[in-house]
């Protein structure tokens, strides 16, 4: 998530409808994106700060990415002139600064922009570099917008069909999130794909055509029985990223000895290789899963184990129900033996949903 919220009522009973929000109290598909971000806070990022001082933003905002703006003085007055936003920063450009450091890993040619390429001068010579050379270095996060008269439909389409990149593994990248602005460029809020499935899980009593969908299982609905990326439980930190990292995901399953689903480690599971000045790295998987499970503990005061799996004969329903939960954004489909034969994300919900209410229509 992006953004911190200060609404209250963030998640309002659609039935208490505003004109001019949805055409009829039943027709999600009509629903403006305004609705799904009023209240919002959103945290920006100066692109002249270091990269360490817009890591310690995210981890004091408890936020896993952020706008990242030209503070480069303007011409006329600010009115005139709202921030100019070249684009986002969060813990996947932050993993692939750090394999850029670390290990070498560097960006194909063909993906080597003007910035890319002075920020590897600037890492590999021990300078500070400006977050805003790191802003979508992991090629998974680039800055879209839509208004804020927007539809719920218009924005499902969106995120179901993602931004191509070019003749590469990750030629099609999932659209994670929109940027809600102003005809005048400012920003409103953002509109993650998390948000969009928490605010139909929390309303889905009202869309009964959505609610007949989500009452089918994964396995009804043709979901979750995609190629699975994962790591063995003793490799170590730094290989998991890197993983991730080449295959453009944002979480790894991490397999036991019994070929069993153990955990899982996220992009934004680099909060606490932060927190803990990059000494996790060099830990096994199985370590730091453990580690992250006793700190959440500790600082929530109750245990806490997040189950990351699903089965193929769970309901869509039920699966939303986890994500949101989880706040994940994709979950791992287990067999009744815990092994790990597929996975069901964000995006994949989106696009049953699109496909099987508005396109059946």
């Amino acid at each position: 998530m992006t953004e911190k919220s200060t609404s209250p009522t963030l998640y309002p009973d659609i039935s208490e409808h505003r004109e001019g929000l949805t055409t009829e109290v039943h027709d999600w598909t009509m629903v403006q994106a305004k609705l799904l971000v009023e209240g919002q806070t959103v945290i920006t990022i100066d692109g002249s700060l270091p990269i360490e001082v817009a890591c310690e933003t995210l981890l004091n905002n408890n936020i896993s990415s952020a706008p990242v703006y030209d503070s480069t003085p303007a011409t006329s007055s600010a009115i005139d002139h709202p921030r100019s936003y070249i684009g986002m920063f969060d813990y996947g450009d932050l993993i692939s600064y750090i394999l850029i450091v670390l290990r070498k890993e560097f960006p194909p040619e063909d993906e080597s922009t003007i910035e890319i390429k002075e920020l590897i001068r600037k890492a590999m010579g021990g300078e500070q570099v400006p977050v805003k050379l790191a802003s979508d270095l992991s090629r998974k996060n680039p800055f879209c917008s839509v208004l804020p008269e927007a539809t719920l439909i218009s924005v499902l389409d969106e995120f179901s069909c993602g931004t191509h990149r070019g003749e590469t593994f990750r030629e099609v990248s999932d659209i994670g999130y929109f940027a809600v602005t102003l005809p005048s460029g400012e920003l409103m809020g953002i509109l993650s794909q998390s948000r969009v499935i928490d605010y139909l899980y929390k309303n889905i009593k009202h869309f009964p055509e959505l609610h007949r969908v989500a009452s089918k299982s994964l396995r009804q609905l043709q979901l979750g029985e995609a190629p699975v990326i994962s790591i063995d439980s003793e490799s170590i930190v730094l290989d998991a990223l890197s993983l991730m990292n080449k295959h453009g995901v944002s979480s790894l399953a991490v397999i036991g000895p019994t070929k069993s689903l153990v955990g899982n480690i996220s992009l934004t599971d680099v909060k606490h290789i932060i927190k803990n000045q990059q000494k996790l790295l060099w830990n096994s998987c199985f370590h730091f899963i453990n580690n992250i499970r006793v700190s959440q503990g500790v600082i929530d005061g109750q245990d806490r184990h997040p189950v990351f799996d699903v089965k193929l004969d769970t309901t869509l329903l039920m699966t939303m129900g986890k994500l949101v939960a989880t706040k994940a954004h994709r979950l791992w489909v287990t067999d009744e033996a815990d092994v790990v034969i597929g996975l069901v994300s964000l995006t994949d919900l989106l696009r049953a949903i699109l496909k099987n209410t508005v396109n059946q229509q």
